[in-house]
């Protein structure tokens, strides 16, 4: 192979090192002046080639060194003897963080800083807070696995200093490199290219930075228009904050309007076009709407010439199955207040008595309750609408359930205060 050397301006000094032929695979690039080496760059002309070289520079002791390529390289991991990346148990740190950290907010707002009984539900549990909690575990490993991602790979680098050499163009259309930095503690200058060299390089070249301290220094008008962009993107913040702390009788701005302006008139909102300038026009008297006739008083109120009915209406079909969903609504709607076995205990009052307070539910079960000795329409009724503090259900429980639910109350009556003479033979009253 006929040797050559690269050609430079006459006005630039001479390279450093010693500048050596090696042929057209030992061609050197020469900087002078005020540039220091950076390192060398070899150009190797297959795939094959490119791992059997990175794989003599890995046995050979070097460790500051990289593969550039085109295109994926498979077996160059192995070759460089890259180990496995600890990416993953970063953003395992990072989900755990977040997991405990949702979790712990939550516990913080709801069961120690503000406190509110809903229901008798408690205060704080595992189940609730899974929501919020898998969505803080995701939102923090998506971000430590881009932000890590980025810190593993000394990211974000717009420059490196292979790219001032005209041949490294080519990895990005057919170029096959390998690049070893002169910081390597097994980098010497001549035993480097020669091992180049032997590994199949076509081209071996110096690579050689500005070592001027101006040079490595980012101009003050990149600083400037750094902070004015900073500033500027602070602007539409600034404006949110301020329109939360501030009143204006003018409406909101709506970039999507989300079918908010619409040509309809909203139920208490005036409306011009009828003559008591009422948007909500209400049921028309003397109407029912289609399916709601309910002319069954003793089904649908417990009422039978307007006296409440002591049995269960004809409507109403007593089997197993409607006693055990009675018992199912009754565990769902009332257990809560009334305890399971209807005996006032239930874990409503458990946690007024916790705070402080002092309120019972009313005992369903016992011989002298209220509640056994209303009639059936009554307590039917009671279910449906309530009484004292006790809310109505009708909205939530349809009509047969709420009359299953009194079969399931009285059957929790008859159980707990059954006599004697009323039980099988062999059975005892406890």
């Amino acid at each position: 192979m006929e040797a050559e050397t690269q050609a430079h301006d006459d006005d630039k000094p001479a390279a450093h090192g010693n500048g050596d032929d090696h042929g057209d695979a030992g061609e050197t690039s020469t900087d002078g002046g005020d540039t220091e080496l950076h390192g060398l760059l070899a150009e190797f002309e297959t795939p094959g080639a490119l791992i059997a070289a990175a794989r003599k520079v890995k046995n050979a002791g070097y460790t500051e060194f990289d593969c550039y390529s085109p295109f994926p390289v498979h077996g160059i991991d192995d070759a460089m003897g890259i180990k496995r990346t600890k990416l993953p148990l970063v953003v395992f740190g990072g989900g755990l963080t977040g997991l405990c950290g949702g979790l712990l907010l939550q516990w913080w707002m709801n069961a120690h800083n503000w406190p509110w009984n809903v229901s008798g539900k408690p205060t704080w549990s595992i189940p609730a807070n899974i929501p919020i909690a898998y969505e803080t575990t995701i939102l923090l490993s998506v971000l430590t696995t881009f932000f890590g991602m980025w810190a593993a790979n000394k990211l974000p680098q717009v420059w490196h200093p292979f790219f001032r050499l005209d041949r490294f163009a080519k990895v990005t259309d057919d170029g096959l490199f390998i690049g070893i930095e002169a910081s390597d503690q097994r980098f010497e200058l001549e035993q480097t290219k020669q091992l180049l060299v032997a590994a199949g390089a076509t081209h071996v070249e110096e690579c050689h930075t500005d070592a001027r301290p101006e040079a490595r220094t980012v101009p003050k008008a990149i600083y400037g228009v750094m902070i004015v962009l900073t500033v500027v993107a602070l602007i539409p913040f600034a404006l949110a904050f301020k329109a939360r702390a501030s009143k204006s009788s003018d409406p909101h701005w709506h970039v999507f309007s989300d079918m908010d302006f619409q040509p309809k008139a909203k139920s208490d909102q005036p409306f011009g076009e009828f003559a008591d300038g009422r948007a909500n026009r209400g049921e028309i008297v003397g109407t029912i709407a289609r399916g709601n006739l309910r002319a069954d008083d003793a089904y649908y109120r417990g009422l039978r010439d307007g006296q409440w009915i002591t049995e269960l209406p004809a409507a109403f079909k007593v089997d197993v199955d409607k006693l055990n969903r009675g018992q199912e609504r009754y565990n769902i709607y009332c257990a809560p207040c009334h305890g399971f076995d209807g005996g006032g205990h239930g874990i409503v009052p458990e946690r007024v008595a916790l705070r402080g307070g002092a309120w019972e539910a009313r005992n369903l079960v016992s011989s002298d309750s209220v509640a056994i000795k209303m009639p059936n329409g009554q307590l039917f009724n009671t279910i449906s609408n309530g009484y004292n503090t006790m809310m109505g259900y009708a909205a939530q429980v349809p009509v047969d359930d709420r009359w299953a639910i009194l079969l399931y109350v009285r059957a929790l009556q008859r159980g707990q205060n059954a006599t004697q003479a009323e039980l099988p033979a062999g059975a005892q009253v406890r």
